[in-house]
């Protein structure tokens, strides 16, 4: 999505531009150009607004164990996190970022809450990652003024993310469809994870988000189903369409 409205924020940094544009009631973070990196809607801002923030959560109907810790990789506007703190109250949460001012603006423009449930840690996540162990959900979205950042994408750090999992942990990642690396982000992630990844289609155009487990999962297909209707109710996202969606 690309497009800018009123500015109401604009810092130059040693990484990148950051600005912050609202437009019909929501507020746009947006770093080095007009492409949307996060966005929030002001009435609603715990809401998760784009669909591909929605979709990478869509892993959530096969989990068989309550996810409780998250390791969130690129805080953006924070819109992941604050969905996760406010829906899922016994869950503990890190994002991690290596923008200092995207931090900042998370806090400053887009409620991000201060809470020691919710950690923030400014760092380069290929290095941090190799620290992690045990993280029962990882969601990944890499990307740099519209790019997916190289080594947030290698084989090497997908294979740090399936160390840093529990025995059944997830990693989510945000892809983008018409990238030319794609088919080979995808075979990586399987080499990684030695086993198919799941696809899940975010928008008609533009995103897609990959799930790979570290143990594949064994519900049935009505287990999935019964599973992604208490979803849907609890968390009012529509977790049956990601059930129907999602290819191996």
């Amino acid at each position: 999505m690309r497009f800018f409205s009123r500015r109401i924020h604009k810092v130059l940094s040693k990484r990148d531009t950051v600005e912050i544009s609202e437009r019909n009631g929501i507020r746009y973070l947006h770093l080095g150009n007009d492409t949307v990196q996060s966005a929030m809607r002001i009435k609603a801002p715990n809401d998760l607004e784009l669909t591909y923030t929605q979709a990478m959560l869509g892993f959530l109907p096969w989990l068989e164990t309550p996810a409780k810790n998250a390791l969130i990789i690129g805080l953006g506007g924070g819109s992941l996190a604050k969905f996760l703190y406010h829906q899922f109250p016994d869950m503990n949460l890190c994002a991690v970022d290596i923008h200092a001012e995207v931090i900042r603006v998370a806090y400053s423009h887009f409620m991000l809450p201060r809470d020691e449930r919710l950690c923030v840690v400014e760092a380069d996540a290929a290095e941090y990652i190799q620290r992690q162990r045990n993280r029962d959900i990882i969601l990944l979205d890499g990307f740099d003024s519209g790019c997916q950042v190289a080594e947030l994408a290698s084989e090497t750090f997908y294979l740090h993310c399936a160390e840093a999992l529990s025995p059944h942990g997830v990693l989510s990642v945000n892809l983008w469809r018409s990238d030319p690396l794609f088919p080979e982000y995808c075979k990586r992630l399987s080499r990684a994870f030695d086993q198919p990844i799941m696809m899940l289609p975010a928008e008609h155009k533009g995103n897609t988000i990959a799930f790979a487990f570290r143990k594949a999962p064994s519900f049935n297909d009505r287990q999935l189903k019964q599973n992604a209707i208490a979803l849907e109710i609890r968390h009012r996202l529509p977790f049956t369409r990601f059930v129907a969606n999602i290819s191996r």
